[in-house]
């Protein structure tokens, strides 16, 4: 019997290790695709980051979040999405912050900030209720896609690329190679997020841990490792823009389209014990980059040892 339930146990990590295998691997080849995509049309460097490679990063958290939700686990769905936001700046922003002071001013990212804090309200009101309905979900998603809209045909205007070197990504880039890439990171996507949420359910049961905390953990930091890869690169190729837009781009398309999109399909609950830990938290390591992009004009090594000590505090906390 003590075999059985070992051999179990060892089962639902190697899922675990196996799905979030596919979903880093996945998440890469589709950003990578993406990214070749929107230079092909010419898109700026922040653009891309706050879009192309935010989106395309965070597909991991969508494809596991539906998945969970739509398996019966609306505990593991939200607490992804929460912890992911988290993540992204406590742990990946903070991290790159301490490697290499990032330059961005506040002016360029400050309406994003304002989305960010303005849904997280949004969740903090309808958890206060322990509700998310379905018309929430679809003013979500619609205002992720006029945000998009409006990104594209006004700030791609202020543009970080050379107009030659433009018009030659225009000129000699296929798109076959970019579509080709996408088509093949959403199947890796869409395989490694049913096979992480059975094994992760597997965990949660056995060790008698709640799915919340599981989404807020295990499920966060795992589909939190594509923004960390893209951010690596960022740092490699000195793209400030890249990175800071990747990881406030990233926390958007959570709320708005991850939440949006699940309660748009199906309504889920929400566990007050959110209101009471994690929702505070999220929001606090948002509003805290207004006054460090608005005085600093980006992070400075000493603001990533604080975002990295404040992320360990919490999970401190949290385990």
């Amino acid at each position: 019997m003590t075999e059985t339930i070992t051999m179990s146990v060892s089962m639902a990590f190697l899922f675990v290790a196996a799905g979030l295998v596919m979903l880093v691997t996945g998440g890469e080849i589709l950003v990578s695709g993406a990214t070749r995509l929107a230079q092909r049309f010419g898109m700026s460097t922040l653009i891309i980051g706050l879009t192309v490679v935010a989106f395309g990063t965070s597909v991991p958290e969508l494809f596991v979040s539906l998945t969970a939700a739509l398996q019966g686990h609306p505990d593991i769905m939200i607490g992804n999405v929460v912890g992911s936001n988290i993540a992204n700046i406590g742990l990946i922003l903070g991290f790159s912050a301490l490697l290499v002071p990032l330059h961005l001013t506040l002016r360029e990212v400050w309406m994003e900030l304002l989305l960010v804090i303005g849904g997280s309200v949004v969740l903090i009101f309808c958890t206060s209720f322990g509700y998310f309905p379905r018309s929430i979900g679809i003013i979500f998603i619609f205002t992720l896609v006029s945000y998009t809209c409006f990104a594209f045909t006004n700030k791609n205007d202020n543009d970080f690329t050379d107009p030659e070197q433009k018009g030659e990504n225009t000129a000699n880039s296929s798109m076959i190679l970019p579509i080709f890439l996408i088509i093949g990171g959403l199947i890796l996507l869409s395989l490694g997020a049913n096979v992480f949420i059975k094994g992760a359910a597997d965990i949660a049961r056995y060790f008698g841990v709640s799915e919340l905390i599981i989404g807020l953990t295990l499920a966060a930091v795992g589909t939190s490792l594509p923004e960390l890869a893209s951010s690596i690169s960022a740092i490699r190729r000195n793209e400030s823009g890249l990175l800071i837009g990747n990881v406030i781009g990233s926390n958007m398309f959570n709320l708005f389209m991850v939440l949006g999109l699940t309660a748009a399909i199906k309504p889920f609950h929400l566990s007050p014990e959110l209101l009471r830990r994690d929702l505070p938290v999220m929001i606090a390591f948002t509003i805290i980059l207004i006054p460090i992009l608005r005085k600093n004009r980006g992070t400075k090594r000493w603001h990533g040892v604080l975002f990295l000590t404040s992320f360990a505090t919490y999970y401190l906390i949290l385990l």
